[in-house]
């Protein structure tokens, strides 16, 4: 959530921030709101602190002789004032929530404002394939070797689903060890988190209430947060793994890695662009995410980064680095690079990982803190994330990329440990 003093203290920068992001909002009652909650908060304090004072005063009077009757039906009264203040604040104090929890995180200063349009490519890693022979798109490649069975997909389970044959599926567990065995590498610890959530693990994260439809729910209880729900990334467990806790100052940042299989909803269209794995329901990810201070943020941003960027190199596949428009990053987030693969027979470039820095947004919702070790005071840590990597996009970019004349597909070389050795699928 965005900071409530930013908010009211710096109104006119909220809202040019987030009308960046393309969301016009009016603060006005918030405000009004906030107003009223302030004076409400200092009136019942007011009675408190009376009520307080003469209650330590009552044993002195009853032991002087002096009669309490009436005292006590004073404070009766004003303990009725005192229920009926606390009711309102807590109903002043939903209002409030509810309102700035639906606001988007703040982009960073350094964003431009607009759409997909406004993206900055920063980084262009390889050269695009060329080809001596007509090129076969994913589809027909996975189809005639076998790796894919997208029709017995559709059959299972619909639109947006496929099945890994033989070397497909060998091909698919080949990625995910090869990113598990890099992130260990690199220091990062292992997780492998529930697969069903509870709608703390949402709005934690920032997904909900908003998005709250786009994820698969398993209850049917009519109030959401009774129920639970399918992961849609690893980034929602993740980034939720010490709410309401206060961390060390000692032990950010916090570098973990977790394999999870992702379910969505928001799938969207079938056009000719996003068949075969382009887009679909649930698909296998490995997701990096870092607990920082403010101040280790920037540099575990591009940490980060280099590190998906990294992985797709080494896969030996062409690829670039675009830095997201405000009104292109999510609305947790407030900056993200994403790392687009080149998909020969489609002529563009599809995203394979998105980098992202929430800042301090998500650890607000999900009162994720650290003790600061000059204050000794708690504060709200940053919460960053990436895809490292996505397997879906990464097969298709891998089979175009990597297709020979007869129709076979080259298994990039350091995968072929993880296939026992096998050079070429057939």
């Amino acid at each position: 959530m965005i900071d409530l003093y930013l908010l009211r203290n710096n109104t006119q920068y909220v809202k040019e921030a987030l009308a960046k992001k393309g969301c016009h909002v009016d603060l006005t009652e918030f405000l009004n709101l906030d107003e009223q909650r302030r004076q409400l908060l200092a009136e019942v304090e007011g009675y408190k602190a009376t009520r307080n004072k003469v209650s330590s005063e009552i044993p002195k009077l009853k032991k002087a002789g002096q009669p309490v009757d009436g005292i006590f039906e004073e404070m009766r009264v004003l303990g009725e004032k005192i229920s009926a203040c606390d009711a309102r604040l807590n109903e002043l104090s939903e209002k409030i929530n509810n309102f700035v929890a639906s606001l988007p995180n703040l982009p960073d200063d350094d964003l431009v404002a607009g759409e997909k349009e406004n993206n900055e490519v920063v980084k262009v890693v390889g050269e695009k394939p060329v080809f001596d022979f007509p090129a076969k798109n994913h589809v027909d490649l996975c189809t005639k070797t076998g790796i894919i069975d997208y029709e017995r997909g559709v059959k299972l389970s619909g639109n947006g689903f496929w099945v890994y044959r033989g070397l497909g599926a060998r091909l698919e567990w080949a990625l995910l060890n090869f990113f598990i065995d890099e992130h260990i590498a690199d220091g990062y610890e292992f997780i492998l988190p529930p697969y069903q959530l509870g709608y703390n693990c949402g709005f934690g994260a920032g997904q909900f209430p908003k998005f709250s439809d786009e994820v698969y729910w398993l209850d049917c209880d009519e109030d959401r947060k009774k129920n639970r729900f399918m992961l849609p990334t690893a980034e929602t467990a993740l980034v939720n793994l010490y709410a309401g806790e206060i961390i060390p100052e000692d032990k950010l940042p916090m570098k973990f890695f977790a394999y999870s299989p992702c379910f969505r909803k928001e799938a969207g269209s079938y056009r000719s662009e996003e068949r075969g794995m382009i887009r679909g329901h649930q698909f296998n990810k490995v997701e990096m995410v870092q607990i920082t201070t403010p101040e280790q943020s920037p540099k575990a941003f591009e940490e980060l980064v280099a590190k998906a960027s990294r992985l797709v190199e080494k896969l030996g596949l062409h690829h670039r680095i675009s830095k997201l428009a405000a009104g292109d990053c999510s609305a947790s987030m407030a900056r993200t690079y994403d790392i687009e693969i080149w998909i020969p027979s489609m002529g563009i470039y599809k995203e394979v990982s998105s980098v992202s820095n929430a800042n301090a947004y998500q650890a607000r919702r999900n009162s994720t803190r650290y003790r600061d070790s000059k204050t000794g005071k708690p504060n709200f840590v940053h919460t960053l994330n990436g895809s490292g990597l996505a397997t879906s996009r990464l097969i298709p970019a891998i089979v175009e990329q990597y297709q020979n004349a007869d129709g076979s597909i080259t298994v990039p070389p350091v995968l072929r440990k993880y296939m026992g050795g096998i050079e070429v699928i057939k």
